[in-house]
């Protein structure tokens, strides 16, 4: 792989990793309204597109592994930490979501 082509993977990590902490964000202000069936959507929503962003990366795991030398590229290493900070944010928000139901009850 090319510079351009790791860069495009990096921005592609970027645009996954962004719309699931949005994702991620709208599902607490759901729960926070009450919401718990749309929060439970928009994390649903936002583990697919982590998924998505985790399948880029692992095209890259992969042709490392081959034996390719990879070019560097800050857009990836912005990619992976995006990503990084979205999976933290993805488990700090099942915990709050889960507490705001519990303290309905």
């Amino acid at each position: 792989m090319n510079k351009e082509e790791i860069t495009l993977l990096g921005f592609e990590i970027v645009a996954y990793a962004g719309d699931a902490r949005s994702k991620l964000l709208d599902a607490l202000n759901a729960a926070k309204d009450g919401d718990y069936q749309k929060a439970e959507s928009l994390v649903d929503a936002a583990n697919d597109c982590i998924t998505s962003a985790h399948r880029a990366q692992t095209t890259l795991l992969q042709k490392e592994a081959e034996g390719e030398d990879l070019a560097f590229s800050v857009t990836l290493m912005h990619g992976q930490d995006h990503l990084m900070t979205t999976l933290l944010l993805r488990d700090l928000m099942k915990h709050m979501i889960t507490l705001y139901q519990k303290g309905e009850n």
